[in-house]
């Protein structure tokens, strides 16, 4: 894990529809969930929370002070606008250094890949996973082997993955689940034009990488009920996060 990261953030009285009023003062509203305690309401200046996304990513703990408040937590949701790609609100989630947390790490595959060299196309599939950890342990990035992949058909699943010591996969993480796989270009070409051919890739730089929802669909209660919506602490909820 890389040096510790920091955030200060102040409790906010801004709920609902009003939080609009934060982000014209360049504020971004969140919310801190901390073990069925009532949830903290906050906001955080809109670069230094954005910078912290990027850094922390759903995987890096963050030291967060709310006042004479200090929390461990990760990022559990973070929601953007579509358009200007604003950052709209976070959902962090509170953690203890002496209980296992569950995140998700980023794969990246190995520098060298044999079918590359041989003009094959290698095709990534899975891009994260989720592991189980004590938050001091929880790696920034899970290097995949990719040395196998030489020859068409060869392939990569999440069983060859070798995780750091501490680090255990996910229970709904399964085993067989494919990482990347060698193609040859001529028949990967032939696939695509027997589907309508690919997306341009305007239209793939169009497709946000996370939530992208009005940030005033939910009500307020979301935020301040003990614990966020449905008890959401440790672990990832679907895709609807708490808002103002």
């Amino acid at each position: 894990m890389s040096d510790d990261l920091h955030l200060a953030l102040k409790e906010r009285t801004v709920l609902g529809k009003s939080v609009k009023h934060l982000r014209r003062d360049s504020l971004t509203p969140a919310v801190i969930h901390d073990h069925g305690k009532p949830s903290v309401i906050v906001s955080a200046d809109h670069l230094a929370l954005l910078k912290a996304h990027h850094q922390a990513g759903k995987h890096h703990p963050i030291e967060l002070t709310v006042g004479s408040k200090k929390f461990t937590a990760l990022i559990k949701e973070a929601e953007f606008e579509p358009r200007k790609r604003q950052l709209n609100h976070v959902v962090f989630g509170a953690v203890k250094a002496d209980e296992k947390v569950e995140a998700e790490i980023p794969l990246k595959l190995s520098e060298e890949i044999p079918a590359e060299k041989l003009s094959l196309v290698v095709i990534t599939q899975l891009d994260v996973i989720k592991v189980e950890a004590f938050p001091k342990d929880l790696p920034d990035e899970i290097i995949v082997d990719a040395s196998g992949l030489a020859e068409v058909g060869d392939k990569v699943t999440v069983a060859d993955i070798k995780l750091p010591a501490g680090v255990t996969l996910a229970e709904e993480d399964e085993s067989d689940q494919l990482i990347a796989v060698v193609y040859e270009p001529s028949a990967l070409a032939a696939a695509n034009d027997a589907v309508g051919g690919t997306a341009e890739p305007e239209e793939a730089e169009a497709v946000p990488s996370e939530h992208e929802t009005s940030a005033e669909e939910n009500t307020q209660a979301d935020e301040i009920r003990p614990g966020g919506k449905e008890g959401f602490e440790d672990k990832e909820q679907g895709h609807n996060p708490e808002k103002k």
